[in-house]
């Protein structure tokens, strides 16, 4: 048990850990030490000098944020002589700094104002001109205003020490000291925006949102990232029915304060002129708007016409779509259209894995449970392109907690930098790279494995064999790609019982299929085998050019439900705007299942997500889940392992996206290509990545 002291702070009696910074006990207590440089998790700068605060039988006022607490101290954190050395660093700070509020991006969250209004002096006693100095546009999205900065250097500690990117640095000393990028006019980096957010005064501001709107004249919503499968939890501003920017400043996700380039700024795919807005028939072998009735009403009629007849349908679903749509379209096709052959793009080979560890204990990692991990070894993925909040959460805790890291992978990757031990494998070689590792793992406390694609089938079941033989607590993380591709698996979008796995689906010449949220026909030269194809899609890609029905859908930012991210924790979404034309994947297989008939309804039941969810919770292994930590915006984490797991036919593969690239959907951000990153690199040899 870790030593305690007891102090006093502003008269209150309190009992802290010993060594405990006095600014985190003071506000662990309700009690505010203001500070512009102090960040916590960051390394200590004590160059704003806000937190000054006084301590009793010391002969000058003391650093907060570097101050220790210590037995018998006794602390004023808003005498006269404190207020009046705030004072005095508000005045000094605004010496220079421009008095451009009502236009500057940060009016109302600004920490500088907030100051000023509670310490700033009537009248200051600097009366000289202001140095003024041109704005700068660092990339498309970071803009920096030097005469904004104080130099607390968040930016510089947040990129180099939370990242390990080392995008900006200092320049310079004394009062000449300015923020300068990586490569003198211009940032090469993760562009994630955290400097931005970072940074507490308008020094830097986003490409995305400035000159937009105000803080209050948004609605904020917090739903889930859509892109990749870490499940970051994203606060979007909303105005006019026009998400405006993201980000996740009160740290209320599993993410807390992180985001990546895509969960703060790839939102812009929603609003791109390439929308569907209508469904498509095709007429004349050309596809024609048509109105809804008219669309689904032919949609109904194909598959009452095939089932009838004894015809063959196929089912592919998305990586994208909530668990209630994966869950009701699978059931669509079993129970009412009467097939097996339903699958979706797998990229981890998760069957195999739940099969492998059946009947064992907590054994599938948690974010959580990652970031507190002793120890972790990467296998074949480069986490910082492919998966950046586990990455963060990885450096975090080697940061914070000294945890170990290994990493067996085909090219030079970021944890590298910090790592253990680094072993480089050519493709199938990845087992006897682990192999290499055994004496060094074996001294480990305890072992989270993360392993991307490269891991699978027989290989998969020999990596768990070798974790066994460790002798120590060894938990396991397989990668997925998109923001639902554990849900969509979960949820039983899957050819099991004999059904025809994706690949064989665009292989024979069916009937009917239906694609819902997907593009398997991107790869795929000459028109489709299928008879009949209905598409529902956000854009006419290149399956849905070949369609004989487009409908158009609703992306995860325009609907609610759940889905599950890689490590198998439920989380809500959250509609965040209206869109007019486009329906949610589940109202449109729900009006389908009406144009069919009472029969397919009752069946299906209602397509309302909460009656939906509530099915899955009684049907679905592992998804009991406790709804209000689900409802309140928490992650519950599933449960699967209690039930073998058939092996399934198909190819498992990761699509190989970048920080910068995100299937579909990236293709339709302006903003992913726009920065000069784009597409970016997997194991890139040189650069940022190195």
């Amino acid at each position: 048990m870790a030593e305690t002291v007891k102090l006093t702070i502003n008269g209150k009696q309190i009992e802290a850990e010993k060594g405990t910074l006095l600014i985190e006990v003071a506000r662990q207590n309700g009690i505010e030490i203001p500070a512009f440089c102090y960040y916590q998790n960051l390394s200590l700068q004590a160059a704003c000098r806000m937190c000054l605060v006084e301590v009793e039988k010391t002969p000058k006022l003391q650093v907060g944020c570097t101050l220790p607490v210590a037995e018998g101290m006794v602390v004023h954190t808003d005498s006269e002589v404190v207020r009046q050395s705030r004072k005095g660093m508000v005045e000094l700070l605004l010496t220079n700094h421009p008095l451009d509020c009502p236009v500057c991006d940060k009016g109302g969250e600004c920490e500088l104002q907030d100051m000023t209004f509670r310490y700033g002096l009537g009248e200051s006693r600097f009366v000289e001109r202001k140095q003024h100095v041109d704005e700068e546009q660092w990339s498309p999205v970071v803009y920096f205003d030097r005469p904004r900065c104080i130099m607390c250097y968040r930016c510089v500690r947040v990129c180099n020490e939370g990242l390990d990117v080392t995008a900006l640095g200092v320049g310079n000393r004394g009062v000449v000291s300015q923020i300068l990028p990586n490569f003198h006019d211009h940032l090469e980096c993760d562009e994630c925006g955290a400097c931005i957010d970072i940074c507490p005064v308008g020094a830097l501001t986003s490409g995305a949102y400035r000159y937009k709107t105000r803080p209050w004249e948004m609605h904020h919503v917090g739903t889930i990232c859509t892109h990749c499968a870490d499940g970051c939890r994203t606060t979007l501003g909303v105005r006019n029915e026009k998400i405006i920017r993201g980000n996740n400043r009160d740290s209320s996700g599993i993410n807390g304060e992180f985001l990546c380039v895509k969960g703060r700024y790839a939102f812009d795919f929603t609003e791109h002129p390439e929308r569907l807005q209508s469904p498509l028939m095709r007429a004349g072998g050309r596809l024609e708007p048509v109105s809804w009735s008219q669309a689904l009403e032919a949609v109904a009629k194909k598959f009452i016409e095939v089932k009838q007849g004894s015809g063959h349908f196929g089912v592919i679903g998305s990586c994208h779509t909530t668990n209630e749509e994966n869950f009701y379209l699978q059931k669509f096709a079993r129970q009412v259209l009467g097939t097996k052959n339903v699958d979706h793009h797998r990229s981890g080979d998760l069957a195999t894995l739940f099969d492998a560890l059946t009947d064992r204990g907590k054994v599938l990692a948690t974010v959580e449970d990652l970031a507190n991990a002793k120890a972790v070894l990467v296998v074949a993925s480069d986490l910082a392109q492919q998966h950046p909040m586990l990455a963060n959460q990885i450096r975090a805790s080697r940061r914070l907690r000294g945890a170990r890291v290994y990493t067996v992978t085909p090219g030079p990757v970021r944890e590298d930098k910090n790592a253990v031990a680094s072993v480089r494998v050519q493709k199938g070689g990845e087992l006897a790279g682990i192999e290499s590792l055994r004496d060094k793992l074996k001294a480990e406390s305890d072992l989270t494995i993360v392993f991307g694609d490269a891991i699978q089938g027989e290989s998969l079941r020999k990596l768990i064999a070798f974790g066994d033989s460790l002798g120590l607590a060894v938990k396991y993380i397989c990668l997925v790609d998109y923001s639902n591709s554990r849900g969509a698996f979960d949820m039983g979008l899957i050819p099991r019982d004999g059904g025809l796995s994706r690949e064989q689906m665009l292989a024979r010449d069916l009937d009917v299929l239906w694609v819902v949220g997907a593009n398997p026909l991107k790869e795929v030269r000459g028109e489709s085998k299928a008879g009949f194809l209905v598409v529902q899609d956000l854009f006419l890609t290149e399956t849905a050019q070949r369609a004989d029905i487009v409908l158009p859908a609703a992306s995860a930012y325009e609907k609610t439900g759940t889905v599950t991210n890689v490590c198998g924790e439920v989380q809500k979404l959250k509609a965040a705007i209206n869109v007019m034309g486009p329906k949610a994947d589940l109202e449109i297989m729900g009006l389908i299942a009406r144009e069919m008939g009472p029969a397919a309804v009752r069946t299906l039941g209602m397509w309302l997500p909460d009656k939906v969810f509530e099915e899955i919770r009684k049907t679905v292994h592992g998804y009991d889940v406790p709804m209000p930590v689900v409802a309140t915006g928490g992650a519950a984490p599933t449960m699967p392992l209690n039930g073998r797991v058939a092996a399934l036919p198909g190819s498992i593969s990761s699509a190989g996206d970048t920080l910068f690239t995100s299937g579909t959907l990236g293709r339709y951000s302006k903003v992913l290509n726009s920065v000069m990153e784009s597409p970016g690199a997997l194991y890139e040899e040189k650069g940022r990545h190195s």
